[in-house]
């Protein structure tokens, strides 16, 4: 009895579930990246206004809360529009400075929250749990 060539039933929804299952995987690897991604389009503009207060406290020993004096308006986007970036000059003589980038629109779900960093180089995000963020997933 010659059997004629082909696939079973069996063997297409075997198939079917294994790509299905390698397709889930997949999406949700996807996702984390995206999110990761993102993120540099934060850190990108922290690290630029960090670098300016710098200079402008060697210039005039101060750090400065005008975010004009970088090129940004205030409060400014990032570049993407993924997170909106605010900067605050405390002290008595304006001594000390944090930059934070909050997340917004595609980016507004990342576990990461806003991403800060001060005039001392600090850079933490929203995270409160240290454990999670401990191998820097954030920053």
């Amino acid at each position: 009895m010659d059997r004629s060539r082909g696939f079973t039933l069996l063997e297409l929804v075997i198939v079917t579930a294994i790509v299905s299952i390698l397709g889930a995987l997949a999406a949700a690897s996807y996702g984390r990246y995206a999110f990761r991604a993102r993120r540099a389009d934060a850190k990108h503009m922290l690290m630029t206004i960090a670098q300016g207060e710098e200079r402008w406290y060697a210039t005039y020993n101060r750090y400065t809360d005008d975010l004009g004096k970088f090129g940004y308006a205030d409060p400014a986007i990032s570049p993407h529009a993924y997170y909106e970036v605010t900067l605050a000059v405390e002290g008595k003589d304006a001594q000390t400075y944090v930059v934070s980038a909050l997340p917004m629109n595609n980016q507004a779900d990342d576990t990461c929250g806003s991403l800060t960093i001060d005039n001392v180089g600090n850079k933490k995000p929203d995270r409160t749990d240290a454990v999670a963020n401990a191998n820097g997933n954030c920053w």
